[in-house]
């Protein structure tokens, strides 16, 4: 939550004057000398730092002034005229004065680039440094204390001292270990940083920490193509990249890159030696960062492998599944690879135990045994990921036998035909089992509103349980596929991609084409019942992307004619994060329902916004669901006239439906690489589903949609309300 920020109170020098020695304390109490040097502040920001090595820990203020003024008393004995630092701000939050506004001296005097200029690291940036050393963690209290000083620099204090916008860490300008356990906030977006919302003290892990300082001060300017993580105490995708990289430049391969592909496997695997035969220091100091990272112990002394790093090491390979596996040199370039990713291999907060045995067998069988060369280490965190569904691909290809050289992950026409053969068959063992790990992954299914999970115990058996079969028949009617209750071909489709089998029935469409009356006849000829079209387009007709998609007058007239019913569809520029703000909301939801009235669709018709691109989690939580509480607020401001439904990724469009209550969802299965449409099941309001793109005739693109019995039922009539 966000701290109301306080009054900042700024301790004058004479409070800690006293505690310095008797002939320098006159000077010491006396304001700030002036700025000696060009002093321009408001072109960078601020720098943080620390006090140096080892601990402080102070019993009371007392203790914290005098600390103060042995930092007074060092710099003065250095030769210089005065302490450096701006200000000085103690564990218990008090800020104490020491340059104040003038000029400081503590940055290193070296030049840093900002904004694409070259700025002077005592010319452009104030100096705060935290009572604290190398040891100690700031407080909450000094971490609060820091963000209300920058905010009181930034727009309390005359334009010609006020703070530019950046924070940055000492050792931005200056090689040094400062600003130590401060430099996870020494950063614009951090928690001192007033322009964002406080998230608290950060879980800082020293042993990152110490991996991202050790990987950045080796490689930098040492290995080419070498992109420094940030140093924030906080495993991530930079740091294990940053890793990579220095396990490229240790294996000769230059330049280095953020990725482990080939050629770093390659080099791993022709290399032939584990950490405990290792003979290179660096590259033993980075497997054992990257364990710290991987969140298991390692060894203290980061150049040795332990006792410790060993045991933890054992103990990742008995986690990824492979518990008693011969590891020679092609499964250690494997282990390597999932151990230089953010993959997590130990049940996760929410995961489920039986995708995790799922996960550990797909790992044994056919990365370990069968050596599918394609095929990852797949996570063992319990949850049902892009990767996993990769690994469940490859392991299904092997099995209707696809050649191991061939074995790609992808749904095309080799594993379609081994699906449509060797999968409609009878099922037995391995086959079988990934079936029923399918079935699975897919659960809950629904019949109504009730959720329908399918049994873990009918995962490892032959057996054709009543309760497989039932989960299976309500799981194909649900997503409206004949009602088998066998492993056919278009069951084995919609549990595997969001397209499903491609070419199954389907009697809804979507374009944006004008449909006139013999096309809409030409479509009703064809068995679509429903098509989608456009309210609105927020481009003019001049503009070289104009796509001229939006309803035209009498076009629905034409539809409705031909016996066609209608779902309208709104986007403006929904492909970019950047449309999506509570404010785009309300504004394109206000257009929406304005142009839904005017074509005359009647009350309780459903309007589908789009989300039309590849929206991850971070970006649903940041700005998808603000813009569809947006759209929610206004339409209900409107009287609630018309609901609202999603068009997205199965993870967009279920998230929206659960967590901001759109009524129906348009899926858009045919985008089946979207993450947001691998590892999800069909949101439980589904409607829509999207599965083909194709030119109906000469110059008509057309959307195929499976419109689901009981959904959505769209428009039939002007000015009538749904029926």
């Amino acid at each position: 939550m966000e701290p109301q920020r306080m009054p900042v109170t700024i301790q004058p020098r004479s409070a800690w004057a006293p505690y310095v020695p008797e002939e320098r304390r006159d000077k010491a109490a006396t304001d700030p000398l002036p700025s000696s040097g060009n002093w321009e502040p408001w072109t960078g920001g601020v720098f943080l730092h620390h006090r140096g090595r080892f601990s402080f820990s102070p019993d009371n203020e007392e203790d914290c002034k005098a600390d103060v003024a042995a930092t007074f008393e060092s710099n003065i004995k250095d030769g210089y005229d005065d302490i450096h630092y701006n200000f000085m701000v103690c564990p218990h939050g008090t800020i104490y004065e020491a340059r104040g506004y003038e000029r400081g001296e503590a940055n290193g005097g070296t030049y840093v680039e900002v904004d694409g200029a070259m700025r002077g690291s005592n010319t452009a940036f104030y100096s705060i440094c935290g009572l604290l050393r190398e040891w100690d963690q700031p407080t909450e209290e000094m971490l609060r204390s820091i963000r209300n000083l920058i905010a009181h620099l930034r727009g309390e204090v005359p334009d010609d001292r006020r703070a530019g916008r950046h924070i940055l860490p000492h050792s931005a300008a200056f090689d040094t270990e400062c600003p130590g356990n401060l430099a996870p906030y020494a950063m614009n977006g951090s928690s001192v940083d007033p322009a964002v919302p406080w998230d608290g003290p950060l879980a800082v892990d020293p042993n990152v920490l110490a991996a991202q300082r050790w990987v950045n001060s080796t490689y930098d300017g040492r290995a080419a193509g070498y992109i420094r993580c940030r140093e924030t105490g906080r495993t991530g995708w930079a740091t294990v990249l940053s890793l990579t990289q220095a396990l490229q430049h240790e294996l000769g391969i230059s330049p280095t890159v953020q990725s482990f592909g080939p050629g770093t496997f390659a080099a791993v695997r022709n290399r032939g030696l584990r950490p405990d035969t290792e003979t290179n220091q660096n590259i033993i100091s980075i497997y054992n960062f990257a364990l710290w990272c991987k969140g298991y112990w390692a060894s203290s002394v980061h150049y040795t492998w332990s006792p410790t790093s060993r045991d933890s090491l054992q103990q990742l390979i008995n986690d990824m599944g492979l518990s008693g596996a011969v590891i020679n040199g092609e499964m250690w370039a494997r282990i390597s690879k999932a151990l230089l990713t953010m993959d997590q291999f130990r049940l996760v907060p929410g995961g489920d135990s039986t995708v995790q045995s799922i996960q550990k067998r797909l790992n044994y069988r056919y990365v370990y045994e069968r050596a599918i060369p394609a095929i990852n280490l797949v996570p063992c965190d319990g949850v049902y990921s892009r990767e996993v569904q990769k690994g469940l691909m490859m392991a299904i290809q092997y099995e209707v036998g696809i050649g191991l050289a061939d074995i790609n992950g992808n749904f095309g026409p080799g594993t379609q035909a081994g699906l449509q053969s060797r999968g409609a068959g009878t099922l037995t063992g391995d086959l079988r089992y990934l079936f029923r790990a399918a079935c699975y992954f897919n659960s809950p299914t629904y019949s109504g509103s009730q959720e329908i999970g399918y049994s873990p115990a009918d995962i490892s058996t032959d057996a054709q349980t009543g309760t497989h079969t039932s989960w299976l028949r309500t799981f194909q009617q649900f997503s409206q596929l004949a009602v088998t209750g066998t492993n056919d071909y278009a069951t084995w489709a919609q549990l595997l991609v969001s397209t499903g089998d491609s070419q199954r029935p389907a009697t809804g469409c979507d374009c944006i084409t004008e449909i006139t009356l013999d096309r809409a006849r030409a479509l009703k000829a064809s068995g679509y019942q429903i098509v989608g079209r456009y309210l609105d387009e927020h481009l003019p007709p001049g503009d070289p992307y104009y796509l001229g998609k939006a309803l035209k007058p009498g076009e629905l007239q034409n539809i409705f004619a031909a016996g066609l019913r209608v779902f309208p569809i709104f986007q403006y520029n929904g492909t970019q994060l950047a449309n999506f703000t509570y404010e785009k909301g309300w504004e394109q939801g206000r257009t929406a329902h304005d142009k839904a009235s005017e074509f005359g669709m009647g009350s309780g018709t459903c309007i589908y916004f789009a989300v039309d691109y590849d929206a991850l989690d971070a970006d649903i939580d940041s700005n998808i669901l603000p813009y569809f509480r947006g759209v929610r607020d206004i339409l209900s401001a409107r009287g609630g006239k018309y609901a609202f439904g999603v068009y997205g990724s199965r993870n967009v469009a279920d998230r929206v439906s659960r967590e901001v209550g759109a009524r129906w969802s348009f899926v858009s299965g045919m985008s089946w690489g979207f993450s947001g449409n691998l590892g999800y099941p069909l949101p439980a309001n589904w409607s829509l589903n999207q599965i083909h793109e194709f030119e109906f005739q000469p110059g008509w693109g057309l959307d195929r949609n499976v419109w689901r019995q009981g959904g959505d039922p769209g428009v039939s009539s002007i000015s009538d309300s749904p029926e």
